[in-house]
């Protein structure tokens, strides 16, 4: 499991789960920073002692095998487990020289301690300086804070009013410094992942141009070389963007704290004091407490944030009154009484502000909570999935494909706003706009019509892939096995909207082509996954662990453009049973990424020109998370005899009317057909007798809805004349009552013709 994300939102409550979460990450920071310590050490004796450099070397290489990297978030990424590899990769490379009694190392100094003294002095150095002054803002803070609260309020009004303001620039100091700091811990534990590896691969290249016994070992260690430099770079660039969205967040928060705050299961959390009676008085201690408006459940947490750490037992109560102190009656500013149904007596808190108060009491007398509203951040505008949306996206796709699809860039680099507003505004005006116009005139530039297809598609009402679908495909791209990973993101893709699918085939049919370019455009696949991810998956809460996942929305795209054909043209697999799913991570676990050692020889080299590279491959090994369970397997137990009762009036009838399959009007949803199955039953039937009914037409009449099951119509060449069939309803569809029912022959006629079941109409055969 590793380190949970730190929440901008949360610098503003400074809640104990929040500390708890800073700690942590701080623990890492500064074990990172001591691993980093030890291995320049290491670095040092290895080249400064060349007659102990056996010693020196396996010392070094055991360092590197037990360190593992903490990832942000509960999953990593294949370019993350193949850079958290990499340590036990080079221990491995390192040992294997010893074994050569290869003695010469130079240069070691420069490629490999001054870059991993720099990020420790530049990057783990300002992040303690950071915390220093946080800590020392901390203290600042609560000590102001509870000297305002201990002012009586018989004070002169000019004294409490300056009073005020001081603490609320404290605050707002406080709180500010709180978001730096947060800031720079989540950019260092980023940072780490590239620029302390980097160093280390920079230095054992460096080892193998002096070692000539260790050539062949060089060679066996390439492969993984290549694959470690790609993911770093996948790793920086990804990086380079989350960066920017995580300090745009930053800065929102700075601007407007209460209208990004995250959403939250307590009506009312925050810091109050509550008054407890002594022996000889009574005194204020710190409290922690949530307050839940449907149970009126008060939970009261004593935590100071200058001890650094809890002062008692958590205690909960349910409230039964809240009632406003009269100034007159308490020496203490912003307080108010509560009553509580299993607790006797009245508790006496304080708020930290008039505000403050007022937002408490607002929460427990029963009037309605200020809550966040879910607000998509995109443009809402007019642009819909409709005949003029579909046809926007084909005039782009058809001018970049004939005009630019060779041009560096595309999609990367983006076109004048200005002008991008001008075309999306001609393109989506109804009169201007024309089914039968594809083209778009040769004035526009290209990275204007690639820029213009993003913004329409971010100015969607939702995201293309929706968003009660986005954790499932980050859930699937989260899967270790590659084959699970298509597998379960095929089932996802045919769950959505005809007319999501149709456009994000039409989307990934052409982000193939442009990357079957990539020798000419540079956009790999890997690139347009940067590109696509946010706009196609974008987060519905914008948060800092939704950045997180950016990563792994990246991912599938890549699955989706290398395997369009496959998603787009084919029907999902039928569901494993447990019993196959249990199997398949067996096989995943006990699977093991290949050593150094095993991988073929092959030649070494410094750099590889951009002409000749590769596309990347994923490499993913292990298998599918979760599955949809099937319980049609004993349906055909039953059998019916059924009266034809023919009313083509009947409204009951329009769910199995078929529909033009390419047709963009409005259709029952794909998820309804998901698992829509026909069971053909052979069964010997008299010579004589002729067959009443045409198997293809029915299943071309049940399936015709469904453009993507075309290819179940094929069974009919599969049962002879001679053969009388019976047809089980094992699909989901509106007449879900229908499901298990055994459907006889009973009609001549085409299977337009219905027969009558209880009280529903049903297709004859």
């Amino acid at each position: 499991m590793g380190l949970p994300a730190l929440e901008f939102s949360d610098c503003c409550l400074d809640s104990p789960h929040f500390r708890e979460t800073l700690k942590s990450h701080e623990a890492e920071l500064d074990k990172t920073n001591k691993f980093i310590k030890e291995l320049i050490k290491d670095g040092k004796s290895l080249v400064s002692a060349l007659k102990n450099l056996s010693s020196a070397k396996r010392k070094f290489a055991d360092s590197l095998n037990e360190f593992k990297f903490q990832c942000i978030g509960d999953a990593e990424t294949d370019d993350e487990m193949c850079i958290a590899r990499s340590l036990q990769e080079f221990a491995t490379v390192l040992r294997n020289l010893e074994d050569e009694r290869i003695r010469m190392i130079e240069n070691a100094s420069e490629v490999l301690i001054t870059p991993l003294e720099k990020f420790r002095k530049e990057q783990i150095g300002a992040a303690k300086e950071a915390k220093k002054k946080y800590d020392k803002e901390t203290e600042k803070y609560c000590g102001i804070l509870e000297k305002h609260l201990n002012l009586s309020s018989k004070k002169k009004e000019s004294q409490l009013q300056e009073a005020d303001s001081q603490v609320d620039l404290v605050r707002q100091h406080f709180y500010e410094v709180s978001l730096e700091y947060v800031f720079k811990v989540q950019e260092v534990q980023e940072r780490k992942m590239f620029e302390f590896v980097e160093p280390l691969l920079a230095f054992l290249q460096g080892l193998f141009t002096f070692y000539h016994h260790g050539y062949e070992l060089a060679k066996d260690f390439n492969d993984f070389k290549t694959q470690l430099t790609i993911s770093i770079q996948n790793t920086r660039n990804r990086f380079e963007g989350t960066r920017s969205e995580v300090e745009s967040l930053m800065k929102k928060m700075k601007e407007n704290p209460l209208e990004h705050k995250t959403i939250s299961p307590y009506t009312m959390e925050g810091y109050l004091y509550v008054q407890e009676k002594r022996h000889f008085g009574t005194s204020w201690v710190k409290h922690y407490c949530t307050y839940q408006r449907d149970s009126k459940q008060i939970t009261m947490i004593p935590f100071d944030q200058k001890s650094g750490g809890k002062g008692g037992e958590d205690e909960s109560v349910t409230l039964k009154s809240c009632t406003r102190r009269k100034t007159d009656s308490i020496e203490k500013r912003f307080c108010f009484d509560v009553e509580a149904v299993d607790r006797p007596g009245v508790i006496t808190m304080q708020a930290l502000s008039e505000e403050d108060r007022r937002l408490w009491m607002e929460a427990m007398d029963g009037r309605e909570p200020v809550y966040n509203s879910n607000k998509d951040s995109q443009s809402e505008g007019t642009a819909q999935l409709d005949s003029i949306g579909f046809s926007i996206i084909r005039k782009c796709i058809h001018a970049v494909e004939t005009r630019g699809i060779n041009e560096q860039g595309l999609y990367r680099i983006v076109g004048v706003n200005s002008r991008v507003q001008k075309l999306l505004s001609i393109l989506m005006d109804p009169k201007t706009a024309s089914e039968t116009e594809t083209d778009i005139c040769a004035e526009w530039e290209i990275k204007t019509i690639t820029s213009a297809l993003k913004t329409y598609l971010r100015m969607l009402p939702g995201p293309l892939m929706m968003y009660q679908f986005q954790r499932s495909f980050i859930k699937a791209a989260k899967l270790e096995n590659q084959e699970s990973r298509v597998s379960e993101i095929h089932s996802l893709v045919h769950r959505l909207p005809e007319k999501n699918r149709q456009m994000l085939q039409l989307l990934m049919n052409h982000l193939a082509n442009v990357a079957n370019n990539h020798k000419q455009n540079l956009m790999t696949v890997a690139n347009l996954g940067v590109v696509f991810g946010p706009t196609l998956l974008r987060p519905q809460e914008e948060t800092v662990a939704a950045i997180m996942d950016i990563k792994f929305q990246n991912i599938v795209i890549e699955i989706l453009i290398e395997n369009h054909e496959k998603i787009f043209n084919t029907v999902p697999d039928a569901p494993l049973t447990n019993a196959q799913l249990h199997l398949s991570r067996k096989k995943s676990s006990d699977s093991k990424p290949p050593s150094c050692s095993e991988r073929p020889l092959t030649l070494f080299h410094t750099m590889q020109s951009p002409e000749k590279q590769e596309p990347r491959n994923s490499l993913i090994d292990s298998s599918l998370e979760s599955v949809i369970s099937s319980n049609a397997n004993s349906i055909l137990n039953s059998s019916s005899s059924l009266q034809p009762n023919m009313n083509s009036s009947d409204p009951d009838l329009d769910v199995l009317k078929p529909t033009r399959p390419n047709s963009l009007s409005p259709r029952k949803p794909a998820s309804c057909f998901a698992n829509a199955c026909l069971l053909i039953v052979n069964q010997e039937r008299p010579p004589e007798s002729k067959p009443n009914f045409t198997p293809l037409a029915i299943l071309a009449h049940v399936f015709g809805a469904i453009q993507p099951y075309a290819h179940l119509i094929h069974v009919q060449r599969l049962i002879p004349h001679q053969v009388c069939c019976r047809v089980c309803l094992l699909f989901c569809c509106c007449c879900c009552s229908l499901i298990g029912l055994v459907l006889s022959s009973c009609s001549v006629q085409p299977p337009r013709q219905l027969c009558s079941l209880p009280s529903k109409p049903a297709l004859a055969f």
